[in-house]
């Protein structure tokens, strides 16, 4: 069975219901198994991984109504037990259970929020955390945000340390999966919604059009160009139609000339340019 497939509910039950069966360690049982498992041995990481199980379906209970399958929350929370098993340090006061807890939570909170849509709605921790309590809010209501209003928005604000429009945008995100848009409009309908959707790309006409209107204005300024003298040339060549512009006293260092001269010639050449341009922009000479 793939992730993302459903479990049937009978064998989901037989599966879940192993968790529960594994014995319970005892504290010196931990202990051992714990500085075993950071020696490298990996039957006693197993040990400490399957006894544990039963609090990886607890947590994951409690996101049972994100819309994402049982067995897949459960897989990523044992994703987040390991890790626990593998950063857990026996010689500490606390129990296994207790600090994979928190691991547990984080890796099945970070599914739930990944999963929940292609666009990427939380970035930090508080931020995750404040999607999910807005998932929560929104749960049993029809739209989520009527039932925010500026104060509750401005105390979650507060709470989670993220702007007051952040919350309103999660909000908003939360309230509503993605949906795609090749599903049909209705059921048995053979239009999807992408059918609708406008097209704003230029057609072959358009683009006949455009085409013929660049090249044009391509020999239009070329035979404009071929008018000037060659210095001039120079000028507007680098200063305009280069990459990268040159300035006007680079230029006037490559021409022998001052600043001031390269200025003047360059506002010569344009005047003559715009003789021959502005009249056919203006469609005086279309046919040129």
């Amino acid at each position: 069975m793939t992730s993302g497939e459903a479990m049937p509910p009978r064998k989901a039950a037989g599966y879940f219901g192993e968790f529960r069966r594994q014995p319970m360690l005892n504290r010196r049982e931990e202990m051992d198994l714990a500085r075993r498992s950071m020696t490298g041995d990996p039957a006693a990481a197993a040990r400490l991984i399957t006894s544990h199980l039963r609090f990886v379906l607890k947590v994951a209970r409690a996101y049972r109504n994100s819309g994402l399958p049982m067995n897949d929350l459960v897989q990523e929370g044992t994703i987040g037990l390991i890790h626990a098993v593998r950063r857990f340090n026996p010689d500490r006061d606390v129990r296994l259970a207790t600090y994979a807890r928190w691991w547990i939570r984080a890796a099945i909170q970070e599914y739930v929020v990944r999963s929940w849509s292609l666009v990427r709605v939380s970035t930090t921790a508080a931020q995750k955390a404040l999607f999910l309590r807005l998932r929560r809010m929104t749960s049993e209501i029809k739209d989520g945000t009527e039932a925010l209003n500026e104060d509750l928005l401005a105390s979650l604000a507060k709470r989670f340390g993220v702007p007051v429009r952040d919350v309103a945008t999660l909000a908003q995100r939360a309230s509503g999966l993605d949906y795609s848009l090749n599903a049909p409009v209705a059921n048995g309908a053979r239009e999807d919604w992408i059918d609708r959707l406008p097209d704003d790309r230029s057609n072959p006409e358009e683009r006949v059009t455009a085409a013929s209107q660049s090249r044009f204005w391509r020999r239009l300024l070329g035979r404009a160009l071929g008018m000037l003298p060659p210095r001039e040339q120079v000028i507007i060549q680098k200063r305009y139609l280069a990459e990268a512009s040159l300035t006007l006293e680079a230029l006037g260092r490559e021409l022998g000339i001052s600043k001031e001269r390269v200025r003047q010639l360059e506002a010569r050449a344009l005047d003559k340019l715009r003789d021959v341009l502005v009249p056919a922009r203006s469609g005086e000479d279309l046919t040129v």
